[in-house]
């Protein structure tokens, strides 16, 4: 009876307890009051509670073809309420666990972490914090193993307090452009400038605090459950990325430059392929401090050139092939002296020869000869092509162009010969390249895309469509005049060095003296822009780097061969931007197509779509091809790790396939399958070493 009595007193105090818990906790939720220095109201401030945000999971970042640049992953941290855990229970597990613990953060010995889960439990803790590193989910699983831990959060006490983490899987990829957004909710990159799509909505919940002052959540009705992101498609092509980014963190290195960057777009759709910011680390690196090509705002030099003359055959009866003297390569405007690169001058030569050159004398002679007495026309032109305004990108911080106007006090009559080529007024990299790739789009003007949709897991909710700046830069006679001019600088003007005799580039150098504190210094910026292919434009591309040291100090040198380190890499592996090779047809009994190496499964199919009788001797992925009376036969194409492939007689695409596979750097001449390579096969491979390819 006594027992019972025990019992029946025993489940009434409890009952009782729950009673005023819910009371105090309804009471400091504001479903109840009580009178003010009472006791009930006493009671309810002894309880704490409070509603705490929940954050929401954020949306992930992707590149064009669905790799993810930027992703939030479940991180632990580890606790426990050594209370909860059975008396059996705690004293068979506790000695494992503590080994267990011991092991796996190597901060303490099992001793020590034995003693104090122990000494907590004994003081009634019902928290405490185990190791304050982060976890991931797989070690997670792991410890939910281990003894006690596997008894889980009720019954064993284990409390694993997740928070989500950002992560890069391509690391330092395009760093700047995907940007962070900071405990301030300040930031930079996409991530700042999409922080509210990607972030979604938090939620809240009620929480009770606890021994030791940590707040557990308690479940209540009004509870407000968080609504994760969005995911952004970017444009970014990973590849590009990594080939841009590779080329203009090589060529800074070579040249010790202070900082660099270099956009590559699609012409059509205005899509940014790659994007890549470096400055100096202060330790002989670099890295992604500042987006110089969203942000940046600099002199453009000579790439400016392309306005002057597109304003010169707008709106006068100026002709490419009408003379200019530029005399020894020195010309006075008022008080000040405009030079030209080439020592001792060009003299008299042609306006399409001026350009190509880039002369400055001439451009500069030219526009105050047309516009010295009405210089508000020529600013129009520029207010025209919307180089005066930010063009509204998807990403944050773009910079305000700087331009002199006639009615500044800043004006003088140096100011316009002097923005002829390129000096006097500050625009962004990305209006430079919207303007040439106006050129190669057929006059269209449109505004570079970051990101083309928004969406919720497989469904899209905003999509971002190509958008229009300027419908037409100029009159298709002058476009027709200014392709001309840009294929003439490589064809046999100041980027000849960038020619080559696979594919057209068409572009303009330029080179601008770095202004600081109001004095121009002996330091550059060098430039290179423009688009390939030039008879059918699909990439344009701007390459820009500051203060270049050694004997290399012009935009040809410097940013050019960047620039063409790019295309090519571009070309080789665009098969669609390759002019097709002329068809030969083969009637000859016994006479093969040019089958002589390559994948077997597509060999194999291209010789019975051919009806060409093949056979195999091995299961081998590559083979190459011996001929027996009017059959091939397929033999092993041996391919060791650490070594160099024989890739003789495979076409380009697959040659180039297995030797970037195997670590080398591909350069190539000629058209077709592979005759020759400058590595014999069997090699042993030294990661990042050259082959040259020859085909025919």
């Amino acid at each position: 009876m006594n027992i019972k009595k025990s019992i029946l007193i025993r489940v009434r105090l409890a009952f009782l307890g729950i009673l005023i818990f819910a009371v105090c906790v309804a009471a400091k939720v504001g479903h109840i009051q009580f009178a003010e220095g009472s006791k009930w109201a006493k009671m309810a401030e002894e309880i704490m509670f409070d509603y705490k945000k929940v954050p929401a999971t954020r949306g992930n970042i992707y590149s064009d073809n669905g790799s993810l640049l930027a992703t939030s992953l479940p991180f632990y941290k580890v606790a426990m309420d050594p209370t909860l855990a059975k008396s059996e229970v705690f004293k068979k597990g506790v000695d494992s666990l503590a080994y267990h613990l011991a092991m796996f953060y190597n901060d303490r010995s099992k001793e020590e972490y034995k003693q104090l889960i122990i000494d907590a439990r004994e003081s009634g803790k019902q928290y405490i914090t185990i190791n304050r590193k982060q976890i991931n989910y797989q070690s997670k699983k792991e410890m939910t193993t281990w003894p006690i831990f596997r008894k889980g959060r009720y019954r064993g006490g284990v409390i694993f307090e997740k928070m989500d983490v950002r992560y890069r899987p391509f690391s330092n990829l395009s760093r700047r452009t995907i940007g962070f957004v900071n405990e301030n909710e300040k930031g930079a990159g996409l991530e700042y400038s999409y922080n509210e799509v990607l972030g979604g909505q938090d939620g809240e919940a009620l929480f009770q605090k606890i021994a030791g002052g940590t707040w557990k959540p308690v479940f209540a009705g009004n509870n407000t459950k968080a609504e994760d992101g969005l995911d952004i498609q970017t444009t970014i092509d990973i590849n590009l990325q990594d080939v841009a980014e590779t080329s203009l963190h090589k060529a800074m290195r070579a040249h010790d430059a202070d900082e660099g960057t270099v956009v590559v777009m699609e012409v059509k759709t205005g899509h940014i392929k790659a994007i890549s910011n470096l400055s100096k680390d202060g330790e002989g690196g670099y890295f992604e401090k500042f987006n110089h090509a969203v942000g940046g705002s600099f002199e453009p030099g000579s790439t400016f050139k392309l306005v002057t003359l597109m304003t010169l055959l707008e709106d006068t009866n100026i002709e490419l092939t009408d003379s200019i003297n530029t005399g020894n390569g020195e010309y006075n405007f008022y008080n000040k002296k405009v030079r030209d690169h080439e020592e001792g001058g060009y003299g008299k030569i042609s306006i399409q020869q001026a350009f190509e050159k880039s002369s400055n004398i001439a451009m500069a002679k030219l526009l105050d000869k047309h516009f010295g007495t009405k210089p508000e026309k020529f600013i129009a032109h520029i207010d025209r092509l919307k180089l005066s305004t930010p063009l509204g990108l998807q990403i944050t911080g773009e910079s305000f162009p700087k331009i002199t106007r006639p009615k500044d006090r800043s004006w003088s009559g140096i100011t316009l010969p002097w923005m002829a080529y390129g000096y006097g007024f500050e625009i962004s990299p990305l209006h430079t390249l919207a303007l040439y790739n106006a050129v190669a789009n057929d006059g269209k003007m449109i505004k570079p895309i970051f990101v083309t949709s928004i969406s919720r897991a497989e469904t899209v909710e905003q999509k971002f469509e190509t958008e229009t700046i300027v419908s037409k830069i100029c009159s298709d006679q002058t476009l027709r005049k200014l392709k001309l001019l840009l294929e003439g600088v490589v064809d046999h003007g100041t980027a000849k060095n960038l020619k080559n005799s696979y594919y057209r580039i068409a572009g303009k150098t330029g080179t601008a003296q770095i202004l600081k504190d109001g004095r121009y210094e002996k330091k550059y910026i060098t430039s290179f822009v423009g688009y390939f292919p030039a008879h059918a434009p699909k990439y344009s591309a701007i390459v820009l780097i500051k203060n270049p040291k050694g004997i290399y100090q012009y935009g040809n040198s410097v940013a050019g061969p960047v620039f063409k380190d790019i295309a090519d890499n571009i070309y080789s592996r665009d098969t669609n931007l390759h002019a097709p090779m002329e068809q030969k047809t083969v009637t000859q009994v016994g006479v093969f197509p040019t089958i002589r190496a390559g994948n077997q499964e597509e060999i194999t199919m291209l010789s019975n779509e051919l009806g060409v009788s093949n056979h195999t001797t091995t299961e081998e992925e590559w083979v190459k091809a011996t001929k027996d009376a009017n059959a091939v036969f397929w033999k092993k194409n041996v391919m060791t790790k650490g070594l160099v492939p024989d890739v003789t007689g495979m076409t380009f695409r697959d040659a180039i396939f297995l030797l970037e596979k195997a670590g080398l750097r591909v350069y190539f001449n000629g058209k077709g399958r592979v005759a020759t390579q400058s590595m014999r096969a069997g090699t042993k491979i030294k990661k990042g070493a050259r082959i040259i390819l020859k085909l025919s």
